[in-house]
């Protein structure tokens, strides 16, 4: 049996009295015990009553998981970022304690029908700036970054378009590549903001990161590498790219990215219906994204080198599969309280057979979630989420104050575990029932440290290019 079969097995036996930190275990000693995850309904707003609607790549342009963030918190408001039926841009704000929302339409529609092309947020503290990328996908993008003080002072700024500067091809005169996909913000620990993106295509991609100090972006360069062999029992690929579950600042500085390879030789693949996404990788940086290292602590890559993160890198996989299960790319990840990493990923497991031959159909029919975490030991464990996603679809993860975790999965449903259980308890606390969602919903990952609130945005199904009703639904969590 594998190490990893052995932690998994091990963790699915422990009992939460014998883990230390424990309910048992804080009994013991005096303490009360923490509570178990728990959501209550608290609202469910309406942002936009014709948002646009059309199904790509199995998905809605308004509504992707991978999008970061297409919902956020700070300084007591939380915004929002989406394209309405005549596909025009709009951010809208509301302070937490208002269920109405304040909208802005922005100079700029979608270009095409293509669910990658999603509207992304971020916001540098360092000069209380909000910034969006949109509408990319392998092409150009358009960013606009708003006044100095904005999100600082919500309440004395208008909500107008004048709080925002021109739409822009490159960041602030910065261009970066002609085909670009995937912005991702991500705020430092210091206040400055990055952006991480793919450079290149699907099956032949680069991962690169930019970052802005307050005055200017700076290109720090790509830091996964598209080249290399791949083999698999079928056949050998030599160009791939990088699908990052996250890229993510813990407590404690470092950054995280969990991982999976896409190939782009179909010759890899048992059958041409399948995908050719393999391994579940995962890497960190302790000096803001200039230096990659294995969960070992070995260097195996430099931000903007000749030695970016390659596939076959010793000790970069951390749950290694095959290309034949249809492992979903662009999962999800985020780290506790401990800053320890955690990820979702989901595939068709081997016991409904060892080839999927249409991978729409075999993920839908036998697509199974799971949990994988690196513990305070260092041993990888990993446990199947006993829900079925019953989609193609992506689910989310976070955590709550007491880390207990939580996966938003498709059509808005939410199961949870405790902490207290090593995260094997998994079970279902909303189930969805009357929200009407499409699928995959976008979650707000900054509002829990601040109010204890689960937010996340979700589109209801319609047919066609009918617009549908865009809505925002809160959870309140133990405090």
């Amino acid at each position: 049996m594998r190490p990893l079969a052995i932690a998994v097995l091990a963790t699915a036996l422990l009992g939460a009295a014998s883990l230390p930190g424990g309910n048992a275990d804080a009994a013991t000693r005096g303490q009360p015990a923490a509570p178990g995850p728990a959501v209550r309904k608290l609202a469910d707003t309406q942002l936009d009553a014709r948002a646009v609607y059309f199904e790509s790549y199995d998905g809605l342009v308004n509504n992707n998981a991978f999008q970061k963030n297409g919902l956020l918190t700070y300084q007591g408001y939380q915004y929002a970022v989406w394209y309405t039926g005549d596909r025009s841009a709009v951010i809208g704000r509301r302070a937490l304690a208002q269920q109405s929302w304040q909208t802005v339409t922005l100079p700029h529609r979608l270009t095409s029908d293509d669910s990658h092309n999603v509207i992304s947020m971020g916001i540098s503290r360092i000069d209380g700036r909000l910034h969006l990328n949109m509408d990319s996908h392998s092409s150009g993008f358009f960013y606009v970054k708003s006044v100095a003080g904005l999100v600082d002072d919500p309440a004395g700024h208008p909500w107008t378009t004048g709080q925002f500067g021109a739409v822009q091809t490159t960041l602030d005169g910065l261009p970066l590549t002609s085909q670009f996909t995937y912005p991702q913000f991500i705020a430092t620990p210091e206040g400055r903001l990055q952006l991480s993106y793919r450079s290149g295509v699907s099956g032949n991609g680069r991962n690169a990161l930019a970052e802005y100090d307050g005055s200017k972006w700076t290109a720090l360069g790509a830091w996964s590498s598209a080249t290399g062999t791949y083999t698999s029992e079928h056949g050998s690929s030599t160009a791939r790219n990088m699908y990052l579950h996250g890229i993510d600042y813990g407590p404690d500085g470092r950054l995280h990215a969990f991982y999976t390879w896409r190939e782009q030789n179909n010759a890899v693949m048992c059958a041409s219906g399948g995908l050719t996404n393999h391994d579940t990788g995962y890497v960190h940086s302790s000096d803001r994204g200039r230096t990659w290292r294995t969960a070992a602590g070995t260097v195996v890559g430099t931000t903007g080198g000749a030695d970016t993160v390659a596939v076959g890198d010793t000790g970069t996989v951390v749950d290694p599969l095959g290309p034949d299960h249809s492992l979903m790319n662009q999962e999800s990840q985020a780290t506790d309280s401990a800053g320890l990493p955690h990820a979702l990923i989901s595939y068709v497991p081997g016991r409904f057979g060892q080839c999927t031959t249409d991978y729409a159909a075999d993920r839908k029919a036998n697509g199974r979630t799971f949990h994988l975490f690196k513990d305070a030991a260092g041993s990888w464990k990993k446990t199947e989420i006993p829900v079925p996603p019953g989609s193609t679809q992506r689910s989310h993860l976070v955590f709550d104050r007491y880390d207990n975790a939580y996966a938003v999965m498709p059509y808005g449903r939410i199961v949870a575990a405790s902490k207290s259980s090593g995260w094997t308890d998994w079970k279902t606390l909303f189930d969805g029932s009357g929200l009407s969602a499409f699928g995959e919903v976008v979650v707000d990952d900054t509002r829990l440290a601040q109010d204890g609130v689960l937010s996340y945005l979700y589109q209801r199904r319609s047919s066609g290019s009918t617009p549908s009703a865009l809505r925002v639904i809160d959870f309140t969590l133990p405090s």
